[in-house]
């Protein structure tokens, strides 16, 4: 065979119309050959006469198969080409992260448009899941996804576009699951194609309950409420399992066109209605009888809208800074997670309420903020944390957190500086002059510290310069003791912000650096802990939205101070007797009946005022000054400002609890020196003890 005839064959096998016009040109060709050799005409003419035979069956089998094809092309690319991934019908949809407290209290919900908890089907009421069936989709058990009568009511709906959604059509159960899941609010016939395609396929793979759990915790209830769980808590303040059969009919009616049954909506009327529909289509699916229609229908629904409500507003957004930073936790209001925290809600709104009333009652004094913060020192939980007077204050700053922002400790720090003395080799029993001295330093003016009531107690033990809170041998003290030996002692207990060393002087001593009040409570709860440091973290457990723990808080200990140097350091600050010279014997240092180890700080611009202290179990921190610096006129350490608010946290914390005291150590043995017991460590060297207190 030529080419010419294999070529005429597969033009045969096209069909007519295409045989038309090569046919013409043939002629043409065949008429034009004058001077083609005989055998060649011929050869064309017999090609001509032959495709001449070609009959209409191959023009139909043409376009038979090029309409099949051309449509094809067509689904493909409209319908088939980006279709969802029907396996993402497993992926969970956004899901809000809870914040509680420990004992379950929700504190806030995170979330983007979407509101959403995930609850299991066998938690959610019978009586819902009946009556939802019975309004959405009777035949769900007996269909493969689609409905025949649905679609066509679908159909007319979308042409249509009727503004009474209570006109629309009944998709099934699977279709709105699809269409919540994989699609947007757009009615086309190409989406409506797309949907049923899906629906077949979830049929496919997910079983009837499966379809029906994830349908109760994907679809639109009304307003941000997505899911029966967050509907219920919406519209009825109680968990859906909660719910009775006259919440449960209301609530089945609302996915049918959230916004026109709302109970909040233009038409409130609108939601009562079709809750009686929902109870008649229950009644013809003969879920319920009648007289149990009528009983449902007797009583009344309350609805009672749910104020999302922010508890303890900086200890949140703190627990949300941690999870973001430490842990690598984003987007919060997709996770689906329940945060459990350390915070305990009774103890965080009595602290928040203390410490309100305490800022108002002294504004006199030119001060306008105050913060708290309660620690357990065992476990390093927070159990109270208040950032401000008032989170939404208008005269301040309210939102921002001064547990977490820095500010000076003016003279709360002399702790940490007394403990290094005593890793040098003194003893609280040393003594040490509280006298004038003046330092001088090139390049800066001559620093002469001044003692709080400007006078001079002379030789005094260190346990009555630590208790009693002087300045001049604290500095002194910190001038044998170096500035970075300090510094390091104090990151390591868990100070943060003393990162440029050359900032930093003799004026350290008195609290000139600036701390965080979290940091500074992490450092005194080593104290409390008898020398072993537990690292603060108010996050206790992590879950999924399926309820399965991701995370869950282990405590390590680590000896950074030793118990010895602890014990005598909270010796000297739960000692009465001893901080008696400056502070009297019946300040608000005094807990009756509790002990108590306490430390006072105020900066000499009159600018932060402190009061910290602990007990075994617990430690309290609090704070009074202005957010912007400002001066207050007047404070008195033991008196005013921090320590009352400081005083009636730790009394009301402590006011169930036996009194609890620090085991002494085994290297520590107890001598009457100068009047008064005193503990020494054993081989460390006891330098004049008896100290002269005669004011200089």
């Amino acid at each position: 065979m030529s080419l010419l005839q294999v070529i005429v064959t597969v033009l045969i096998g096209i069909g007519r119309p295409i045989y038309g016009l090569v046919s013409l040109i043939l002629k043409i060709f065949a008429r034009r050959l004058v001077i083609v050799r005989k055998k060649y005409f011929k050869t064309l003419r017999k090609i001509y006469k032959t495709t001449i035979r070609i009959k209409w069956k191959y023009l139909v089998l043409f376009l038979v198969v090029f309409s099949i094809t051309l449509i094809g092309r067509i689904f493909y690319v409209q319908i088939l080409k980006d279709l969802p991934n029907v396996n993402q019908i497993y992926n969970p949809p956004k899901l809000s992260t809870r914040i509680v407290d420990r004992n379950g209290n929700l504190l806030f919900k995170f979330y983007e448009d979407e509101n959403r908890s995930w609850v299991p089907l066998d938690k959610i009421p019978k009586s819902l899941i009946e009556a939802t069936i019975a309004i959405e989709d009777k035949d769900f058990y007996n269909h493969h996804g689609l409905s025949l009568k649905g679609i066509i009511n679908a159909v007319f709906y979308d042409f249509k576009n009727s503004a009474d959604t209570r006109l629309r059509g009944g998709s099934t159960i699977t279709q709105q699951l699809v269409k919540n899941v994989f699609f947007t609010g757009d009615k086309t016939f190409k989406r409506k194609i797309r949907e049923a395609i899906l629906t077949v396929l979830v049929e496919r793979k997910l079983s009837k309950d499966e379809i029906l759990e994830r349908y109760f915790n994907q679809v639109p209830y009304g307003g941000e409420a997505y899911g029966v769980q967050e509907a219920s808590l919406k519209y009825f303040g109680k968990n859906v399992w909660d719910l009775d059969m006259a919440q449960a009919t209301f609530l089945a009616g609302l996915p049918a066109a959230p916004s026109s049954y709302s109970p909040f909506g233009n038409n409130p009327d609108y939601g009562f209605y079709r809750q009686k529909h929902v109870i008649e289509e229950m009644v013809n699916a003969k879920f319920i009888n009648q007289e149990t229609a009528d009983n449902i229908l007797k009583e009344k629904v309350e609805i009672t809208k749910e104020n999302q409500k922010i508890q303890a507003p900086h200890f949140v957004f703190y627990v949300k800074s941690i999870l973001e930073q430490k842990y690598g936790y984003e987007n919060f209001g997709k996770l689906g997670l329940t945060i459990t925290t350390s915070l305990d809600l009774n103890t965080q709104k009595m602290s928040e309420k203390i410490v309100k009333d305490e800022v108002d009652n002294i504004k006199n004094l030119k001060i306008s903020n105050g913060a708290a913060l309660v620690l357990d020192v065992k476990n390093g939980d927070i159990l109270a944390m208040v950032g401000s007077k008032d989170y939404n204050a208008k005269d301040i700053d309210g939102q921002f957190n001064v547990t977490t922002g820095l500010r000076q400790p003016g003279s709360s720090i002399k702790p940490i500086n007394y403990l290094l003395a005593l890793e040098n080799g003194y003893s609280l029993a040393s003594t040490i002059d509280d006298t004038p001295v003046t330092y001088y330093v090139p390049g800066q003016k001559p620093y002469s510290p001044q003692d709080y009531t400007g006078k001079f107690m002379g030789r005094v033990t260190l346990k009555t310069a630590l208790a009693s809170s002087l300045n001049v041998p604290s500095v002194k003290l910190l001038s044998q003791n170096g500035v970075d030996n300090m510094i390091n002692l104090a990151e390591s207990m868990g100070i943060t912000t003393w990162k440029d060393r050359s900032r930093y002087g003799l004026s350290l001593a008195l609290g000139s650096a600036e701390v965080k009040m979290t940091d500074l409570a992490q450092a005194y709860s080593i104290f409390a802990n008898s020398g072993k440091k537990i690292e603060v973290n108010p996050i206790l457990k992590i879950q999924n939205y399926l309820g399965e723990t991701i995370y869950e808080k282990h405590n390590e200990e680590k000896e950074v101070v030793k118990k010895e140097d602890a014990f005598l350091i909270n010796d000297a600050l739960s000692d009465n007797f001893a901080r008696a010279p400056i502070f009297g014997t019946s300040s608000k240092l005094v807990i009756p009946g509790k002990t108590v180890a306490v430390k006072t700080g105020t900066t000499n611009n009159l600018k932060d005022n402190w009061c910290i202290g602990w007990s075994p179990s617990v430690l309290v921190a609090t704070w009074v000054g202005n957010n912007d610096g400002t001066p207050m006129s007047w404070v008195a350490s033991g008196v005013t400002g921090a320590t009352p608010v400081w005083n009636k946290i730790i009394s009301e914390v402590l006011k169930n609890k036996d009194d609890e005291k620090w085991e002494v150590p085994d290297d520590l043995y107890k001598e009457n020196t100068c009047g008064q017991d005193q503990f020494y460590s054993k081989g460390v060297a006891i330098n004049n003890p008896c100290a002269n207190h005669q004011p200089n």
